[in-house]
């Protein structure tokens, strides 16, 4: 078993695969180090004597800069290390970007709808407009249930608190995030649910939703119904009767659409689940398919990476915009730009937004950046996108569901049981939390650690993503947990 790591050939610093103990001798590239003190799972020491000011250099780039001499063999942590990223930055481009050499196609099962579009699931959704009518949904999807019969795979409410008393853009992210689950192909059938006197009522929210198929979506009024429950369930019925002629066939893997996502990260996730994220993003979009990455302030300090992938000067400019207006919401709210690491980040061994940022775009792989879109746009292109939306694991989950991802890939350290509109595959960064928490996780990347290359798991990723996509449910599913969030940015009336 590997106890620690040197990521880069330039890296000033290791990464502990394994609790290590101050005295042990360490022979790292070639060189010897003595550990000072311990030095927990995950987290980094110092490979050379590190001055004060000095650059800590980790993934080949710097995280953040020395705030006191820190010895060969030192722990290097939150205590020492300090962000060296700034406010809004200009850019230059400097492209950086080699196109995939095609591979192979593959094959999953999955359903073909009328408009041509694939899916992976075939449930019947119902979307309130509005949080006032959140617990009719609940009531409808709970008396609906004996409708999931055949090729239904399930009935499900998405509550949420919005749809009433926004105002700008809040309103429209309602809006667009509804019309983006409303339209997604893993609804076979769509209930619209909505009061009747809220701002997002049904007659507003239509031309969001474009063209639909009048049997695969309907709409109810609750104070136009004598008894909105029993009319729902009707409704209800009468979808999961279209649904359920949809069957399974063998589809290309170049039509699916997979977001991806981290949260309660640690040391280990950019080094085993993220690369691991990585190589089955640029297996995808070598056979067609497509990606999507989000949680922009997580790009802090890794940003010019992704631009530099860009495909072109205009997609170039659309990332700086995604990047430093992300940057501008912060400031407007009076939040500092770079304190993103939450507790169990830095529990886990990370010390800095840059230490993060450069752990989690390695999800990205190395596909070119293809298309930049806004919170609640949906993909058009295909290839690795990026999308607009926080870090906060349910709101950025949702806007890739909305954006059209029909399955989230979900990196964790630290574990989480969340789920979102859409299979929602936890991946685990470390073997204990995969076998502390086997019944949130599906895919154990701390088996890296031990043996293997992330190549060669990205291949198994690849090959569990193509079994979820034909049927396998994952572990939220199995708990029957189906999420959804918003993302809030102004005044509520």
């Amino acid at each position: 078993m590997k106890t620690f790591i040197k990521i880069h050939p330039g890296d000033s610093v290791a990464v502990a695969l394994a609790p290590l103990s101050a005295g042990a001798v360490l022979q790292v590239a070639g060189q010897t180090v003595t550990l000072l003190e311990d030095i927990p799972q995950g987290h980094k020491f110092a490979l050379a004597d590190i001055p004060a000011g000095g650059a800590v250099i980790k993934y080949g780039a710097p995280i953040g800069a020395a705030q006191a001499d820190i010895p060969a063999g030192g722990w290097v942590h939150t205590h020492n290390v300090k962000t060296g990223l700034g406010e809004v930055l200009d850019y230059s481009y400097q492209p950086d970007n080699v196109p995939l050499m095609p591979t192979g196609d593959a094959l999953f099962q999955g359903y073909r709808r009328e408009d041509g579009r694939a899916a992976v699931r075939n449930e019947v959704w119902i979307i309130p407009t509005v949080g006032c009518v959140n617990d009719v949904a609940r009531a409808i999807e709970r008396l609906s249930q004996k409708f999931k019969t055949g090729t239904v795979d399930g009935i499900y409410a998405f509550p949420h608190p919005y749809g009433c008393s926004q105002m700008g853009e809040d309103q429209e992210n309602t809006r667009k995030i509804l019309a983006g689950l409303i339209n997604h192909p893993n609804a076979g059938g769509v209930l619209v649910l909505g009061l009747g006197c809220e701002n997002s009522n049904i007659d507003v929210l239509k031309p969001y939703i474009g063209q639909y198929n009048e049997n695969r979506v309907k709409f109810l009024v609750c104070q136009e119904s004598d008894d909105e429950i029993a009319d729902g369930v009707a409704l209800v019925e009468e979808l999961a009767a279209y649904a359920g002629r949809f069957r399974r066939e063998p589809i290309s893997c170049g039509e699916l659409v997979v977001g991806m996502k981290c949260g309660g990260s640690d040391g280990l996730s950019g080094i085993t689940a993220n690369p691991t994220v990585g190589a089955f993003s640029d297996l995808l979009i070598s056979k067609g398919g497509t990606t999507v990455l989000t949680e922009v302030p997580e790009m802090f300090g890794a940003e010019t990476l992704l631009m530099n992938r860009c495909e072109n000067e205009r997609i170039f400019a659309d990332t700086v915009k995604l990047v430093n207006g992300f940057k501008d919401y912060f400031t407007r709210h009076g939040q500092t730009i770079y304190e993103n690491p939450s507790p169990g980040n830095k529990k886990g061994g990370i010390s800095t937004l840059e230490d993060k940022s450069l752990g989690c775009t390695q999800k990205s792989g190395s596909a070119p950046v293809s298309g930049v879109l806004s919170y609640g746009e949906p993909v058009e292109r295909r290839g690795l996108n990026l999308l607009s939306a926080p870090g906060n694991d349910l709101v950025a989950s949702t806007a890739l569901a909305a954006a059209g991802a029909h399955i989230v890939l979900f990196t964790t350290g630290r574990g989480t049981p969340f789920a979102s509109p859409v299979p929602t595959v936890k991946i685990a960064s470390n073997c204990a939390l995969a076998e502390k928490k086997g019944n949130w996780i599906d895919f154990n990347c701390g088996v890296l650690v031990e043996d293997g290359s992330v190549a060669e798991l990205g291949e198994k990723l690849f090959d569990f993503v193509l079994e979820v996509a034909s049927g396998k449910p994952v572990k939220a599913e199995l708990a029957g947990f189906h999420d959804m969030a918003i993302f809030k940015q102004g005044v509520t009336l």
